[in-house]
């Protein structure tokens, strides 16, 4: 049986949340994932509306704005289910999550209202401008500018790894806003810099190229330049500049639970191919599932996947308690970054041959798979952040 048949201890509602999801990812994705991914096209947006229209952005957001207001577990079980038919449509609803829980808890009211709606319901898409060519991991080390002009900010410098940038109504952008601030973490501030959808950008003042990457095929990264783009003054998150970094802060634990449940999901779908085909292909006269050494391959895959589920569901638990949850989704990140490039690697093994060849679907969870130690905070951030934690006094 598949680990992701277990109830986990969910409620009635969890187990109907997943049964749903599943059911909607077996329709809608499987069938379409390997052939948008070997072509590297993305998501259709057709695909997207059908997920608007089932809720999943606004899962977690107040019913006052146009949320479901379900809890964070089941946020982390709809991206499981998604990621395991296929990681980038698992990572759609990432965009408005990350922007949308800025919103709700740094905005003012006038910005919740304005933004949380359609972000819930999809009319608004969003994507996350944080990172630059010299500032990854090292937040306060941001240098793109933005100048108030009277009813205006103007932005100039780069951003990198905007993943949708090109389907984006919005893009939620790391600036320097205090550049003369003694404390560097003063220096930053969050804008919403509106966008119009497609990908011929604003050139000269906003421009846009795509990334090539090996995997995560379905949503394109962009590298973007910014050279005197204006967004409204008003768009400043909480309207008060330089609390940016704080208020980047304070999602992250949303952002790692959730990237910890897509690496469940991922490596669920790699095994569940690995599962099927050990059972089908025969050597020797038998399934190679009878085979010994095949058989403890799934059995330490099935056993990784679970022990992540786990510390994936605490971790999203733990959030729903209110409380401090920075170790616990720092631990989950890190752990199923690591199982989930673990388990895809042992999928490709047991295909042998054949999990080298784009005609099956090892190869595509194998590559999805390795961005999860790198995205959302670097696996050497999450053991810092674990690492400090635990020291202190």
């Amino acid at each position: 049986m598949s680990t992701a048949n277990a109830s986990a201890g969910m409620s009635d509602e969890h187990v109907q949340i997943r049964e749903s999801v599943r059911d909607f990812a077996n329709r809608e994705v499987v069938p379409i994932a390997a052939e948008l991914d070997n072509k590297g096209a993305e998501i259709p947006m057709a695909l997207v509306k059908k997920m608007s229209e089932l809720g999943y952005f606004g899962l977690i957001f107040s019913p006052e704005y146009g949320g479901s207001g379900l809890d964070t577990l089941s946020m982390a079980i709809v991206a499981e289910e998604l990621s395991r038919a296929w990681l980038s449509v698992g990572s759609v609803m990432t965009r408005m999550i990350i922007t949308a829980s800025l919103v709700q808890a740094n905005g003012t009211e006038e910005q919740k209202r304005k933004w949380l709606p359609g972000l819930c319901t999809g009319e608004i898409l969003a994507a996350a401008a944080f990172t630059e060519p010299d500032a990854g991991s090292d937040s306060a080390g941001i240098k793109c500018r933005a100048v108030r002009r009277g009813d205006v900010y103007e932005v100039r410098g780069e951003k990198t790894w905007c993943t949708w940038a090109n389907q984006a109504h919005v893009l939620c952008t790391t600036v320097v806003t205090n550049p003369e601030a003694p404390k560097k973490h003063n220096r930053l501030s969050l804008l919403l810099i509106p966008k119009t959808p497609g990908d011929a950008f604003h050139p000269p003042q906003l421009a846009g190229s795509p990334i090539p990457t090996i995997g995560y095929k379905g949503m394109h990264s962009y590298s973007l330049q910014f050279d005197g783009y204006t967004a409204p003054a008003e768009n400043l998150l909480g309207g008060v500049e330089g609390k940016g970094f704080y208020q980047l802060m304070s999602t992250y634990e949303i952002a790692r639970i959730q990237t910890a449940a897509r690496a469940v999901g991922v490596a669920q779908g790699a095994f569940d191919a690995a599962l099927k085909y050990a059972q089908e292909r025969t050597q020797f006269g038998k399934p190679i599932a009878d085979f010994q050494v095949i058989g403890h391959k799934l059995a330490h895959m099935a056993t990784q996947i679970e022990a992540g589920r786990q510390l994936t569901y605490h971790s999203a638990r733990m959030k729903d308690t209110g409380k401090r949850c920075d170790l616990e989704a720092g631990m989950a990140k890190a752990f199923c970054a690591e199982m989930a490039e673990h388990v895809t690697s042992e999928a490709m093994q047991i295909f042998g041959g054949y999990g080298y060849s784009r005609e099956f679907p090892a190869q595509r969870f194998w590559r999805d798979a390795r961005v999860f130690k790198i995205f959302e905070g670097t696996s050497e951030i999450q053991y810092e952040v674990i690492a400090k934690r635990l020291l202190e006094t």
